[in-house]
């Protein structure tokens, strides 16, 4: 499932959006309140949804469409005299006042999205990327979930795929065993 993001200046729409969410069946990854918090969120999760409801200080969608948009789905809410204002095509829009139905239907179709654009790996890949992890908990003391990070944003920094990083990984680690 795509991780979600909440962006608000207030904290009482993140409260509501991530409440909404909730009750039907979405995860929430984090709330952020402002631009700098969104990016470092962007990065960690690498790929997703991100919705910005109202203006952001920091934030300028159209420049975040264009740096994180391979990757990240953006869906504004505001008021549309302010929405109007961003030239993107790639950013979604719902113009207040909106109704909850409106906000889990966008999400649903936006998830749909993601997955639709997400790369299928192989069986073999996938064990690939497991050996990798396995390597960098047992040499670096990682747990799972820190060695599993470390591949994504590794890979995603180099603009490799995982699976070829945790060849690479295993291939430099059968190297190192034979020589010793």
């Amino acid at each position: 499932m795509a991780r979600i993001i909440i962006t608000s200046a207030s904290a009482q729409v993140r409260s509501q959006l991530t409440s909404l969410l909730s009750s039907s069946g979405f995860s929430v990854f984090r709330c952020c309140g402002n631009g700098s918090e969104l990016r470092r969120s962007i990065n960690e999760c690498e790929d997703g949804i991100v919705i910005l409801a109202g203006s952001i200080p920091g934030c300028n969608p159209d420049e975040l469409q264009w740096d994180y948009g391979e990757h990240i789905h953006f869906l504004l809410i505001g008021k549309p005299e302010a929405l109007d204002s961003f030239e993107h095509p790639g950013l979604f829009r719902l113009h207040l006042p909106l109704s909850s139905q409106a906000v889990i239907g966008a999400v649903e179709m936006l998830t749909q999205l993601h997955q639709m654009h997400l790369p299928k790996r192989s069986e073999t890949e996938k064990q690939l990327v497991e050996r990798a992890k396995k390597h960098l908990m047992h040499e670096n003391g990682y747990t799972e979930t820190q060695a599993h990070r470390y591949l994504q944003q590794y890979a995603m920094q180099h603009g490799i795929r995982m699976a070829d990083l945790a060849r690479r990984i295993i291939q430099e680690s059968s190297e190192t065993e034979e020589s010793t």
